[in-house]
């Protein structure tokens, strides 16, 4: 398309003025061909662009948490996690109106713990659940395996507990901590051509607070509070010439923005990382894949022998953790390198 549209000005440039009207109103036209008002055989009016695939939804921290689900799946006894409201605390809205920030923080911390095959119990969205147990206690749901019209029973204790869940929000949405940019022009031939280059960069950070509570005592057994800075960039360029009184003006530029949301998924995957390495006493040596450029906050601490994982099968699931934070390090920060550093 691009090709057609740059040998159509080539050829316009050649012709008068009424036919080179003619001719760029043509290509007008011919940019809205691939509509029509006529729906199909198909029942679509135009046929969708684009060819990308369904890829998994990852992040640095994604393989890592993977690794670690290694150790974790097979253990007996597992403590069992529910996550609760994760939810936007900044109150930022973007143009349209709407929340600048995923109304899903709930959701990705979900799937965070499911990649590290943590044992879950659903705390979040308990509706259908509820409604059933409704229709169960009025006998109104039938019993299949039954195979005689019997109703379901509610049975005592059938529902799994949890022993820790997780909950926070996310507290900070910094727009534009720092921008800068280039601007620069040039016209020569007493005017009658010239160019520009405008090119800028901004940076903002999203903050998210999280905390982990045993289920049972209501003791928060560890906190955590991270950010993560976001980047943007917009490029553009543009010529202009004079050719017989007439104006030619041509510009083209690119912007883009490291993905907001995909940023929040990032540090509360962080966030559920730290958390579980002592919790279930697993050795994260191996398990350090955070991408390319490595992970800021260093490697995960943690010091052996666990205190429970070999009792894991052993002990109940209600007795087996008693501190298992107090043999967990957090790594060493360098306090020139704190957030907002110019440096």
């Amino acid at each position: 398309m691009s090709k057609v549209i740059t040998e159509t000005f080539s050829k316009a440039r050649e012709l008068s003025g009424p036919k080179r009207i003619v001719a760029l109103l043509g290509l007008a036209f011919s940019l809205t061909g691939c509509i029509s008002p006529t729906a199909g055989s198909d029942g679509r009016y135009t046929t969708p662009i684009g060819n990308a695939p369904v890829i998994n939804n990852e992040t640095p921290y994604s393989s890592a948490l993977r690794c670690l689900g290694t150790a974790i799946g097979p253990m007996q006894g597992a403590p069992r996690i529910a996550v609760g409201n994760i939810r936007d605390y900044t109150g930022k809205v973007d143009k349209d109106g709407g929340p600048a920030l995923t109304q899903g923080g709930s959701l990705m911390a979900i799937s965070a713990l499911s990649k590290a095959r943590v044992r879950l119990v659903e705390r979040y969205d308990t509706s259908i659940t509820e409604l059933e147990l409704k229709y169960a206690s009025s006998k109104l749901i039938g019993d299949d395996a039954a195979n005689d019209g019997d109703y379901r029973k509610i049975m005592a204790g059938s529902i799994q507990g949890s022993n820790y869940y997780l909950v926070g929000g996310i507290t900070e949405l910094n727009y534009d901590i720092r921008n800068g940019g280039v601007d620069a022009g040039v016209t020569a031939g007493s005017g009658e051509w010239g160019g520009s280059l405008n090119a800028r960069q901004f940076v903002m950070n999203v903050g998210i607070d999280m905390r982990l509570v045993n289920s049972e005592t209501l003791e928060v057994v560890n906190v955590v509070s991270y950010q993560k800075q976001i980047i943007g960039r917009e490029v553009s360029a543009g010529v202009f010439d004079f050719l017989g009184g007439n104006l030619f003006d041509l510009s083209a530029g690119e912007k883009a923005n490291e993905p907001l949301q995909l940023a929040v998924r990032s540090v509360i995957e962080r966030a559920v990382l730290e958390m579980i390495v002592p919790l279930y006493g697993v050795n994260p040596k191996s398990c350090t894949d955070f991408g390319r450029k490595g992970d800021p906050l260093g490697k995960i601490e943690f010091q052996s022998p666990a205190p429970h994982s070999a009792r894991m099968a052993a002990v109940p699931a209600s007795t087996q953790i008693q501190d298992p934070y107090d043999y967990y390090r957090k790594p060493a920060f360098d306090s020139s390198d704190l957030r907002g550093s110019t440096n």
